[in-house]
């Protein structure tokens, strides 16, 4: 390595400064190697498991009115579903089956909330449209998945046609379909990380009802 002597007696200082940029260098480049697996593995550690006690969260629903976990504490179990996109597919069928078995939740105790990154009017128009019974919860910034250990992608919109009108619907982020089972004790006794939109309602009772 070449040194210029600009100032005499300063060889040396130069030196060790070119080595220190030089070293900078390579742990930012670094950084862009590493920081995406370090993220990945820090979202699997914090991913909730059966036994642990489930994060409070409060989120708006359907009206825009503020919907709070604790309210349930030591009151109803809770089962909560993440789903992508509010008016999809896969997603409307995942609603609808929670739909048809709604009065068997309700015989049990539970509180039913789908959880997704879609606006409150997203869900309003979702809610009105498939005529379901149970509350929608907006996690626009995605707070709450990330407390349950969800993985989220980036958001976006659709386009959908309702009543021969067409809506925008706008989403922060979206979220993988998992759901979980809150006991009334605030525990996590169920978790279904590969949940199957048509089947998810049946699958979660069938665990409830084996107990």
């Amino acid at each position: 390595m070449k040194t210029v002597k600009a100032f005499p007696g300063k060889e040396e200082d130069m030196l060790v400064n070119t080595f220190i940029s030089a070293y900078a260098m390579l742990m930012s480049f670094r950084s862009y190697i590493y920081l995406p697996l370090i993220l990945c593995i820090t979202q699997f550690v914090s991913a909730l498991e059966i036994g642990s006690t489930a994060p409070y969260f409060s989120l708006s629903d359907s009206t825009g009115k503020k919907w709070n976990s604790e309210d349930f504490l030591n009151r109803k179990h809770v089962l909560v579903f993440f789903y992508p996109a509010a008016m999809t597919g896969g997603c409307t069928r995942q609603v609808c089956s929670y739909q048809v078995d709604f009065a068997k939740w309700n015989a049990k105790g539970f509180e039913i909330v789908g959880i997704s990154g879609d606006k409150p009017e997203n869900l309003s128009l979702f809610k009105k449209a498939e005529n379901l019974g149970f509350r929608l919860l907006s996690d626009w910034n995605g707070k709450t998945a990330k407390k349950f250990g969800v993985p989220i992608n980036n958001g976006g919109s659709i386009q959908k046609f309702i009543q021969g009108e067409r809506y925008t619907l706008e989403r922060g982020i979206t979220a993988k379909r998992w759901t979980f089972i809150i006991s009334k004790t605030g525990k996590v006794i169920y978790k279904n990380s590969k949940a199957n939109a048509g089947s998810d309602s049946a699958d979660a009772f069938n665990f409830i009802s084996n107990l």
